[in-house]
């Protein structure tokens, strides 16, 4: 028993618009060792080659993907019911899964100290800790995310597999709001808060501040990160590595527990 109850959660972590598993992997094993050694994640590329231009390829090599299609307005989706059976049957394969990251991740990039002017007139050396603000329109793997435990919840997708255990939201917004209209799965996926335990992670800079502040609203004690960059995984200071710990000693009981009444059934 004593082995179960250690065991590590497992994390699906979903990428942003025309990006990748290996870009999203690169950001967040920055977070310190602390952390990440209390977590099992698997970083999954989105089942659609990327359909257009990348506004990352400037600083992160190819292939990129993207989970499903939408029209300038984010009012009418594509591939939405495929990209859902498209991680359902990953998690019934690689499974068992306990919840997911999810991270905006799209747009220009621009770098942290730079003014606009110096990018048009400067040589610049790239490093990872320097790629710290995204700007854009389109936002795929932490809005995804969110919606998921709801959509389950309603029998709309994911039922095949166990109910969602946590999230972990970098950049989070939901569907319906002001940037994103609803699917037709996902119109009811916030219409009652949300038990399902998640960490909210925020940028003081991030032009998507507003989606993730309105989104906590949609969740029951929600955990919060609050950092001062933009539209980007941040590195985990001293504060916030408190904060991400205690999530994860929260979900970790919840996992037991799961697992507990499951041997039990």
């Amino acid at each position: 028993m004593g082995s179960q109850m250690l065991r590590k959660p497992r994390v699906v972590c979903l990428h942003g618009f025309r990006t990748s598993a290996e870009i999203l992997k690169k950001q967040v094993l920055r977070w310190p060792l602390t952390v990440l050694d209390k977590l099992d994640l698997v970083f999954l590329d989105a089942p659609f080659p990327a359909q257009g231009k990348s506004d990352v390829e400037a600083f992160f090599d190819p292939p990129y993907y993207e989970w499903f299609q939408a029209n300038q307005n984010f009012t009418e989706y594509t591939n939405f019911e495929e990209c859902l059976e498209y991680i359902e049957n990953y998690m019934i394969k690689n499974g068992p899964f306990d919840g997911f990251l999810g991270f905006s991740q799209v747009g220009l990039i621009c770098l942290n100290y730079l003014r606009e002017e110096n990018l048009r007139n400067s040589t610049l050396v790239l490093k990872m800790d320097l790629i710290c603000i995204f700007f854009g329109d389109e936002s795929q793997g932490a809005v995804l995310s969110a919606a998921l435990p709801g959509m389950q919840r309603d029998g709309l997708a994911l039922t095949r597999i166990p109910k969602i255990k946590f999230l972990i939201l970098i950049s989070g917004a939901k569907f319906g709001w002001s940037k994103f209209g609803h699917h037709k799965l996902s119109c009811k996926a916030f219409s009652t808060p949300l038990e399902c335990p998640s960490l909210h992670i925020t940028g003081e800079m991030d032009f998507m501040k507003p989606e993730s502040t309105a989104l906590l609203e949609s969740f029951v004690d929600p955990f919060v990160i609050n950092h001062p960059k933009g539209h980007t995984v941040p590195r985990l200071d001293e504060r916030s590595t408190e904060v991400m710990l205690e999530f994860i000693e929260r979900i970790k009981k919840t996992t037991a527990t799961d697992d507990e009444q499951n041997r039990s059934a």
